[in-house]
């Protein structure tokens, strides 16, 4: 395959997005676009899968306040090189590669230099793969994601696919695997670990998955009765539901270490009592208010903690893609064509998906 493009080209790309917020009656349509040409430590990628993310759902319906549109979404995507820049060394055409959450950082900062860039610390924070603010000639637009046909970015911020991973089901790994592996990890879970998964859909199948392979004794807290035996199916050790009293109070302080990945408000209070005492929960999930205030008298009297995680690095991305390679873990997904994304959306809100779609995005060339 050739290395050829154009020095002052624009790549022309179709995609998927909304021009305004999904509530007001908009739908995600066809749009076409142009994306800036590789600089040189950049690499052209033709995309073939995109993870279709709960959080895409909140960005185009302006949930947190922050979109702009028009809005393309897409952050775990799975794709072939067909450029690279002169100064890119890792990767070359026809390798299959894989673009998570950011496309760019400021690279200077402290958590940059910590392989942290989802915590950058620019005004802007890091690029993230849509709805980010473009920083290498310091002016700021609006990225375009994965539900597209190309995405060009840094060489830093593509991923290595390990070659035993199926592509056409591993692209959630990029945001739902490193988002619950991430603290997994940080908080050092380890064998023998009584660890709780809450919320058991796109994120929750994940972490029961990863810590399952980290050797922990995992439970799955859902609130459908009719999620047991699928949570069991998954790996978990046992299963409770949340709107039985009996089975929260049979494993009151019963857990080092709760995950929470519920997208939307909620009341903590109850998953506070399941927590042994100075053990840990961290929400992965919702990026707003909890629903209800939080009592200290329940964290302080058992010396518990309540954190936050916010995705991961592009090192620790990397880590996670050859950690579920390691242990043959894969997401469960159901695969879509690109047109089918309005309905997927409205399936995701009702919770009627096993556990993540995944966008075949030929249909889109």
């Amino acid at each position: 395959m050739e290395n050829t493009i154009s020095a002052i080209a624009k790549i022309e790309t179709k995609g998927y997005g909304a021009s305004g917020s999904l509530i007001g009656g908009e739908t995600l349509k066809p749009m076409e676009f142009e994306r800036n040409p590789p600089q040189a430590d950049e690499v052209l990628i033709e995309t073939l899968y995109c993870g279709v993310c709960h959080s895409d759902v909140h960005q185009v319906e302006n949930d947190w306040k922050n979109t702009i549109y028009p809005c393309v979404p897409g952050h775990e995507v799975i794709g072939r090189v067909t450029y690279t820049g002169e100064a890119v060394t890792k990767f070359k055409v026809g390798d299959v590669v894989g673009v998570g959450c950011m496309i760019d950082s400021c690279q200077h900062c402290s958590a940059c230099a910590d392989d942290e860039e989802q915590f950058c610390e620019h005004p802007h924070g890091p690029t993230m793969t849509y709805n980010g603010y473009f920083m290498a000639d310091g002016s700021g637009y609006n990225t375009f994601g994965g539900y597209s046909s190309n995405l060009v970015v840094k060489e830093k911020f593509v991923l290595r696919m390990p070659e035993s991973l199926d592509i056409a089901k591993a692209a959630p790994i990029l945001c739902a695997g490193v988002t619950t592996y991430s603290p997994l990890n940080h908080w050092g879970i380890k064998a023998g670990d009584k660890v709780a998964i809450v919320g058991i859909g796109g994120l929750g199948h994940m972490g029961v998955k990863i810590a399952k392979a980290m050797g922990a004794e995992v439970t799955a807290v859902t609130t459908k009765e009719e999620k047991r035996g699928p949570a069991l199916q998954l790996g978990a050790d046992h299963v409770i539901v949340s709107e039985n009293e009996e089975e929260m109070k049979q494993y009151a302080k019963y857990f080092n270490f709760i995950l929470v990945t519920i997208p939307d408000p909620f009341d903590i209070t109850p998953y506070i009592n399941l927590i042994h005492r100075r053990g840990n929960l961290v929400t992965v999930g919702l990026l707003a208010p909890y629903k209800a205030p939080l009592n200290n008298m329940e964290l302080a009297s058992q010396a518990r903690s309540v954190g936050g995680s916010l995705i991961g690095g592009i090192a620790e991305t990397q880590e996670v893609l050859d950690f579920c390679a390691e242990h043959n873990i894969l997401p469960d997904v159901e695969m879509i064509n690109i047109e089918d994304i309005n309905e997927a959306y409205q399936k995701m809100k009702d919770e009627d998906v096993r556990f993540r779609y995944v966008i075949d995005l030929k249909s889109i060339k």
